[in-house]
């Protein structure tokens, strides 16, 4: 059994702190997901940015074209990445919330985790996997980066082996690739992750 983490509290991390300082901040669109986007022909459609935190994803996917719905657990994460968001003349849905135990409808296209699975309790796996199975249209893709077993650093985060994720997540969703990589941020060198393209049947 996986001992549970100590993970930091996101609101008062994001109250005081500059998101530009923290460790995931990319100003850039991940190139994973830049990747994927050119790899499933992805040039419009409906976003969920999942556990969005500096909003810089779901801004450049907005900039794009895309419909953009972008959440965090932080009210602070999403009030900063509002703001900015407002300054660019985007018309994005920022939503407050957790995603498991989300008050989000509809259906997406596509849905972005670069972050918030691999923070997760263990036994809160199954839940995430239901959640996003709904809120995905069919055909629908999940593209989710999380913490590789490789990354050596210690820190709060949940570490993954390519089998543990076909294993929480095969039932719903079917594995079109699955790489390691690497987290695009502050940290040098970067961590090592996993980076997993999934459709809803």
């Amino acid at each position: 059994m996986t001992q549970e983490k100590s993970l930091p509290n996101w609101e008062q991390l994001y109250q005081e702190q500059a998101v530009e300082s923290m460790p995931w901040f990319n100003a850039n669109l991940d190139p994973d997901i830049e990747k994927s986007l050119t790899k499933l022909n992805f040039t419009t459609g409906s976003v969920l940015d999942i556990g969005t935190g500096p909003g810089t994803q779901a801004i450049i996917l907005a900039e794009r074209g895309f419909q953009v719905t972008a959440t965090d657990l932080s009210e602070t994460a999403i009030q900063k990445a509002a703001a900015k968001g407002q300054e660019k003349g985007l018309n994005i849905n920022w939503q407050q919330d957790d995603i498991l135990n989300s008050k989000i409808s509809g259906e997406f296209d596509l849905i972005i985790d670069r972050g918030c699975f691999h923070v997760l309790p263990p036994d809160s796996r199954p839940n995430y996997v239901n959640v996003v199975y709904d809120l995905l249209k069919p055909q629908g893709y999940l593209l989710l980066k999380c913490f590789c077993y490789l990354e050596t650093r210690e820190g709060g985060l949940y570490k993954f082996t390519p089998e543990e994720m076909r294993e929480i997540f095969a039932s719903k969703l079917q594995i079109i690739s699955l790489e390691e990589t690497v987290y695009y941020g502050n940290l040098d060198p970067h961590p090592l992750a996993l980076f997993i393209i999934m459709q809803k049947p």
